[in-house]
């Protein structure tokens, strides 16, 4: 209905974007600063997920950019892959394995992720950017290991690491300046979500992201020639053009000759599977958010992220997924269509054509108490507790996806969570193969009822062995086959050996099916192999 008269929404769209601007450019250059890349990277990310996945996606309301989710890989991969422009094919090759799985119509691949692993995954990464992040918020140099691992390649780890951050707190080695301007933008975001956001529609018109960079600007100005000045090294720094063509000289592009490398396709798989899953995952949440509960075609969404990742990855910039902190802020700015993320794109191009060296006063400290929030709201202690009472089934594939991911990599926490998962599945499968009732003495006989569960597969053999030749003598028993659509021919064998077995004890079968009752059946074999397959 919008499509006749695309400037009808503009008086809710242009508003809207506005506010995706201001909270889209600070968590650009914080997830630039995350994931060890030039914060300029974060910013071509914020551009292209605005202009060209909001033009292409079918989402009216998702607003995409450089996520969070992605900053462990792309830390790791930087250094594993030997640079910059080697990482930016792997983002290029990512796109087009995500534009493959458009047309291969794989929408719906996020479902078959339990969700207890893929919360585990956003859980995990939430953690180690908060830990990443604590250097920047002391104004401390930037992480030695310079990667996401637990395992150094100085023979340092995560934890060695922040012991060696927390010395220098204790002994007074960080730089005061930047520790308390992180203080402030740390206080003011709180404030902002916990309080203001609450009280009138201009605190969420004006973000709290944008509101402590405003204030970490103002720090570094007045405090220029005191003890507390910031140096240049605790300082955001992207390009400053001098005109067009300086402009474009800014941008890198990737290093094709490297095409051929297995880590490369290795990695542009990785960020392909995990870009799609995190933006499924955002649009299901998007969906449920837009007030007018539009849906939004998962499979054109994976063609739309893919051509951004493309274009992003062809240029310099940083992988693109949707994002929720985006889209939840456009949604609740009254963002109606498309347009709003599209306009924010050209405002981010605006920004850092124009105002470059008014970025570069921005204080690392203060990105990084930005990025303290959004990991924090990726990893809440209320998670752990609401994933607890849900039960073992689900806490423990969720909590070995979070170790997993904080001692090893993202990798190997995703597949040990799924491997988890996958176990849960078949121990399940193992006990639910049937139920049994038993029943007082019938003619001198206990009376013992088995239900066979609706699939039987091999996985049950063995407890439903286990249960038959626990069987005392004398005994009744009732076979209920009536909801059982498919028998393993292995449950089958089982069950004719113990059709001899019962002779031998004085058992008693009942046989009941959709095709009648059977009283003590000659052969079970064939007896299911008259009936129709599966059924």
């Amino acid at each position: 209905m919008n499509s006749s008269n695309p400037f009808k929404n503009f008086k809710s769209d242009i508003p809207a974007s506005i506010v995706v601007f201001f909270v889209a450019l600070p968590l650009c250059l914080g997830i630039a600063l995350a994931s060890g890349a030039p914060l300029f990277s974060g910013l071509i990310a914020g551009i292209v997920g605005g202009i060209v996945v909001g033009a292409l996606s079918g989402s009216h309301v998702g607003v995409s950019g450089p996520a969070a989710g992605l900053a462990a890989i792309v830390l790791t991969a930087i250094s594993t892959l030997g640079g910059f422009e080697n990482f930016l094919l792997a983002v290029v090759l990512g796109g087009i394995i995500q534009i493959l799985f458009g047309v291969l119509r794989l929408g719906i691949i996020g479902y078959y992720f339990p969700s207890s692993v893929i919360k585990g995954m956003l859980t995990g990464i939430g953690i180690i950017i908060i830990l990443k992040q604590i250097p920047y918020f002391f104004g401390l140099d930037k992480n030695p290991e310079g990667n996401f691992a637990f395992l150094q390649i100085d023979g340092e780890n995560t934890l060695s690491e922040l012991l060696k951050t927390l010395n220098a707190i204790i002994s007074g080695n960080i730089d005061y300046g930047a520790t308390i301007i992180a203080f402030v933008g740390i206080s003011i975001l709180i404030l902002w979500s916990n309080v203001l956001s609450k009280k009138g529609k201009i605190f969420n018109l004006i973000q709290g992201p944008l509101v402590a960079v405003v204030v970490g600007i103002l720090f570094f100005i007045f405090t220029k020639d005191s003890s507390l000045a910031l140096a240049p090294e605790h300082l955001v720094s992207v390009p400053v053009p001098d005109g067009f063509d300086s402009f474009l000289g800014q941008f890198t592009t990737p290093n094709f000759s490297l095409i051929g490398s297995t880590q490369i396709w290795i990695t542009a798989f990785t960020i392909a599977l995990v870009a799609s899953l995190e933006t499924l995952l955002c649009v299901e949440a998007t969906d449920k958010l837009d007030p007018r509960k539009r849906v939004t075609p998962t499979n054109r969404e994976l063609l739309a992220q893919g051509t951004g990742n493309i274009v992003s990855g062809m240029i310099g910039g940083l992988p693109i997924t949707q994002v929720i902190v985006r889209s939840s802020a456009n949604i609740q700015s009254g963002g109606k269509t498309k347009a709003s993320a599209i306009i924010h794109g050209f405002l981010l191009v605006i920004a850092v054509i124009l105002i470059p060296r008014l970025i570069n006063k921005i204080p690392l400290s203060v990105l990084a108490a930005i990025l303290f929030i959004v990991g924090y709201k990726l990893a809440k202690p209320a998670l752990f507790k609401k994933m607890y009472d849900l039960g073992w089934k689900q806490f423990l594939p969720f909590v070995v996806t979070v170790l997993g991911i904080i001692f090893t990599d993202l990798l190997i926490g995703i597949g040990l969570g799924l491997a988890v998962g996958i176990a849960v599945i078949l121990i399940k499968s193992f006990q639910n193969s049937h139920f049994l009732h038993i029943e007082d003495k019938s003619n001198g006989k206990h009376k013992i009822k088995m239900t066979l569960a609706e699939e039987v597969t091999f996985f049950n053999k063995g407890a439903i062995l286990n249960e038959l030749d626990s069987l005392p003598r004398d005994t009744f028993l009732e076979l209920d086959v009536r909801k059982t659509r498919y028998l393993d021919n292995d449950i089958i064998e089982i069950l004719e050996d113990f059709s001899e077995k019962a002779r031998n004890r004085n058992i008693d079968i009942k046989l009941i099916s959709e095709r009648g009752i059977v009283e003590n059946p000659d052969s079970f074999i064939e007896f299911f192999q008259l009936r129709p397959k599966d059924a």
